[in-house]
């Protein structure tokens, strides 16, 4: 099968999303389709997935022109995508989303509920998938409902797969499941588009690689003949740094004592966790998936409960039993799951942006519109937000940007301490960069910065010391040249740290 796509053009609006793209897959070939948030990517694949329409240009499939006006249109000639906010619904077992809107029935027209378990099952087999196809959704963490996206889409037998941001949320041993079937699926003729910003995954699983920049289609080829810097240059149009952004700092540089934990406990998921944070630093927190660094985190912030230990806020021990009481207490907590946790979406970008903050710029009950929107204008510009209006919904906002509006908001909030969850999660390669400039820029400002993060090359970029965690425990903390993947890895994976330095415990 082949897939063209001639001069397309859209706009939103006086937004010219798309200048005349041209783009092709065939079967077997795996390519990146690479661009910052805001670049036109996923509208190029919402138009070819039969989502929203092209203003001008032509679809071709196996050289017969082709219009696409729905979903199901796109599925009938053989495209299946996966979209980077999954579509799944929590509240039906995994077998009923993995046939939602192709439903099998019985010969009465009832609903063929069995069937749709065992075939469910037997995908999930041949794929080595453990998990019950009869468990509710919503009981799943983000890593197995996008197993769940993937094997729904191989099992609608697409000649043409739209990935888009598939990796983001599993681990690595996931990852490589994930990257086992897209080879199978490609020896066997299927062509495969993978938008991602992780750019060591193209240069690992992609043979040929597309870049759009502002709309337009600015560099193209084979993935053996460019290196990853070259990539991420062709993306926002200028050399991007990779030096280390990690500040050498001494204690006494360092500010006072802002947040001391001690011996917090929550059986399920941490136990006693012991650390603290002075003013000025930046602390990576890193781990495997379901290390528990979330449920800790969101249980200092007043979101969950925690059994045992203590919380301690410039020296004095407090109670945060509220997401209130933390803001209050100059809390902060930009969430990992940023569709789920942290956007609002009947809501439109700036009331995304100043929620936060409205009883604080309030008069007698009426919130200050025009002093949220002076403050968010200062955050457009330092986060370099790509937007239209204000007053646009916050949904027409790309990933990427949405993420920015959403650390915005907490900004705005003037915190002590700031905790990060994944924040570069879903981001380009320009925007990451703008975020860290932005994390030490508020360390500098004496605003004490916690980063939870999965790349551990993140961590050691940006931080200047960082906890590893392990099954719900701290297994160690590393700073200096301490902070290396090798080291960061064996924490995380059970190694003691006296191990890891070649000294074996007495």
């Amino acid at each position: 099968m082949r897939i063209e796509m001639k001069n397309i053009v859209k706009s939103f609006g006086s937004n010219d999303v798309l200048k005349d793209v041209s783009f092709s897959l065939k079967g077997g070939e795996i390519c990146a389709l690479l661009g910052e948030n805001g670049a036109g990517k996923s509208t190029l694949m919402n138009i070819l997935g039969g989502i929203i329409p092209m203003d001008a240009g032509t679809i071709l499939v196996d050289g017969e022109e082709i219009a696409f006006h729905s979903p199901v249109d796109s599925m009938e000639a053989g495209i299946a995508f996966i979209h980077q906010e999954l579509n799944l619904i929590n509240d039906l077992p995994v077998y009923e989303n993995m046939f939602l809107g192709r439903e099998l029935r019985t010969k009465h027209g009832s609903l063929d509920l069995n069937q749709m378990y065992d075939r469910t099952n037997e995908m999930f087999n041949k794929m080595n998938v453990d998990l019950d196809p009869g468990k509710m959704v919503g009981e799943l963490d983000a890593s197995y409902k996008q197993i769940v996206e993937i094997c729904r889409a191989m099992m609608m037998n697409a000649s043409i797969i739209i990935m888009d941001e598939p990796t983001t949320s599993l681990t690595e041993s996931e990852i490589e499941r994930v990257f086992g079937m897209m080879r199978t699926l490609a020896e066997h003729g299927v062509g495969i588009i993978f938008i991602s910003h992780k750019l060591n995954e193209v240069m690992e699983i992609c043979n040929r690689y597309v870049v759009l920049r502002d709309g337009k289609l600015v560099s193209e080829g084979t993935v053996k003949n460019v290196t990853k810097n070259e990539l991420a240059s062709f993306m926002v149009g200028f050399d991007v740094r990779t030096e280390s952004l990690r500040r050498d700092k001494d204690k006494e540089e360092i500010g006072e004592e802002v947040l001391r934990i001690e011996a917090l406990t929550e059986e399920h998921h941490f136990r006693d966790i012991s650390f603290s944070i002075h003013a000025g630093e930046i602390v990576g927190v890193t781990g495997l998936l379901g290390d528990g660094r979330s449920e800790l985190f969101q249980a200092i912030f007043g979101a969950e409960q925690y059994t045992l230990g203590k919380i301690f806020l410039n020296g004095e021990e407090v109670t945060i039993r509220s997401t209130y009481q933390a803001i209050k207490q100059g809390i902060a907590y930009l969430p990992r799951n940023r569709k789920e946790n942290a956007i609002i979406k009947d809501m439109d970008i700036l009331e995304n942006a100043s929620i936060v903050t409205w009883p604080k710029f309030a008069k007698r009950g009426v919130i200050n519109r025009a002093r949220h929107k002076q403050m968010f204008e200062g955050h457009r510009d330092n986060l370099r937000i790509k937007m239209d209006q204000l007053t646009d919904s916050i949904t027409s906002l790309s990933g990427g940007n949405q993420q920015k509006v959403v650390l915005s908001k907490w900004l705005a909030a003037n915190p002590k301490v700031l905790i990060l969850d994944n924040p570069t999660q879903g981001v380009d390669v320009g925007a990451k960069e703008d975020i860290y400039d932005i994390i030490l820029k508020l360390a500098e400002e004496n605003i004490a910065v916690i980063v939870l993060s999965s790349e551990a090359q993140e961590i050691i970029r940006v931080c200047d010391r960082a906890l590893v965690m392990y099954h719900g425990v701290i297994q160690g903390e590393v700073t200096g040249d301490e902070m290396n993947e090798h080291t960061i890895m064996r924490l995380a994976t059970g190694g003691k740290l006296e191990e890891v330095k070649g000294v074996h415990p007495k």
